[in-house]
């Protein structure tokens, strides 16, 4: 754990403010759900909560099987991070967080493709080789949860009609699931 020698009050209700740099710097949203922690050292430890986090082996599975019928890279990530891939990629993405431009594509709520000419999009800065073929929002009751992804690594090969009506039908599915 690191110190950031900024302190902060409780008021009256118990609620305390999140400094705008430390929400900044860990993406933290108004409206994102925080799980809240103690240990015994006396310490309260929030971590940003993701819906999708307890749906690691059921994502993994998932990726799996669309790898296996497509030969393509496929993920599944939370608003945040990669939580779960198959195919290749899964040392350099696992667990790393999304890039910004990344993140802008799942806010649109709409599904990305490459398209020839178009802007590549890596999935994670500290793997820039790993491009984004396509990208399905995540969405269950108009929250965004995440997103299902084909990846590659040869911005002149583009995705077919397959990986994006996958990845659209992943999506949906687990949104659905969510939901209840």
């Amino acid at each position: 754990m690191k110190a950031t020698g900024i302190v902060r009050r409780i008021d009256d209700l118990g609620r305390v403010v999140i400094p705008k740099e430390i929400r900044r710097t860990m993406r933290i949203r108004e409206g994102d759900p925080l799980e809240i922690y103690t240990s015994r050292e006396g310490e309260v430890i929030f971590k940003k909560y993701s819906l999708l986090g307890g749906l690691e082996d059921f994502a993994a599975q998932l990726c799996e099987t669309m790898s296996r019928s497509t030969g393509s890279i496929c993920a599944v990530t939370d608003r945040d991070t990669v939580i779960s891939i198959a195919g290749g990629g899964k040392r350099e993405l696992q667990g790393k967080r999304i890039t910004p431009a990344l993140e802008q594509i799942m806010e649109s709520r709409r599904i990305y493709q490459l398209t020839a000419g178009g802007q590549s999009v890596p999935v994670s800065d500290s793997a820039s080789q790993f491009l984004t073929y396509v990208a399905a929002p995540i969405l269950a009751e108009g929250d965004l949860l995440g997103m299902v992804l084909f990846i590659g690594t040869d911005p002149a090969q583009l995705p077919g009609d397959a990986e994006y009506k996958l990845a659209q039908t992943v999506a949906a599915f687990l949104g659905r699931h969510m939901e209840g």
